[in-house]
């Protein structure tokens, strides 16, 4: 029993996220390749669209990672990467758009849509409520039908 858990566990542990950085891209400072990391992570594959380029196998994925650690070799800030990439590329590389007023309706529309969304089935709701009491009511026939049974048992 405990040889499954460990192999369980094990199995697991190696199923992480297959990244797609070769060791030829690495830098051998641990802490320059973690920020490399922490950056490739926030963007963009070009090619794979919904893919950071940490995560793809694509030639521009490649080429935008060499660049990434060419400007933090050169001693940029993360911030200034970033911005490379960006003045370069367009903000669609960036995989978390920037909160800009060109981007507010990307930030603003998904809570409107719940909002919206929302109210539309509170007032269904209410409609369809009003709806069912009205149909719930006897006509004249049915009424006298039900006293007449009700006398019938009292």
């Amino acid at each position: 029993m405990k040889r499954l858990v460990v192999a369980l566990l094990m199995l697991f542990a190696l199923n992480g996220p297959a990244f797609a950085v070769r060791p030829d891209e690495m830098l051998a400072d641990p802490a320059l390749e973690a920020r490399a990391r922490v950056i490739s992570g926030g963007l963009r594959c070009l090619v794979c669209q919904n893919e950071s380029i940490d995560d793809s196998d694509a030639d521009l994925a490649h080429d935008l990672r060499v660049i990434v650690r060419e400007r933090i070799t050169a001693g940029d800030t993360d911030d200034q990467v970033r911005a490379f990439l960006v003045a370069r590329y367009g903000e669609y590389v960036l995989l978390n758009p920037v909160f800009a007023p060109h981007t507010l309706l990307l930030w603003v529309a998904g809570p409107l849509a719940v909002l919206f969304g929302g109210v539309a089935m509170v007032v269904g709701a209410r409609k369809r409520r009003k709806v069912s009491f009205a149909e719930a009511r006897l006509t004249a026939d049915e009424q006298a039908a039900l006293d007449d049974l009700s006398d019938r048992k009292g």
